[in-house]
């Protein structure tokens, strides 16, 4: 099963909004990895002003807001 990752931070309402919308469309069909980004200095740099972001293969998804069109067409191509 291939990895969904989404950069977040404690306590941000936007990242918290978008995972919960997120799990029921990925369930049983992607995993789920949920990315701190104060965990790791490089993450912090590169999207403190973008939190949320999905990535999925090394590629930005969306940014800010669940892009569902976006990640239906990511699950057309793992299924």
């Amino acid at each position: 099963m291939s990895n969904i990752a989404v950069y977040s931070r404690q306590g941000c309402h936007l990242c918290d909004v978008l995972i919960e919308e997120l799990q029921p469309m990925i369930r049983g069909k992607l995993t789920l990895e949920v990315r701190d980004i104060d965990t790791r200095p490089e993450w912090h740099e590169r999207f403190f002003m973008d939190i949320p972001v999905v990535e999925f293969e090394g590629e930005v998804v969306c940014m800010h807001f669940l892009d569902q069109d976006a990640i239906t067409g990511i699950l057309r191509g793992c299924i």
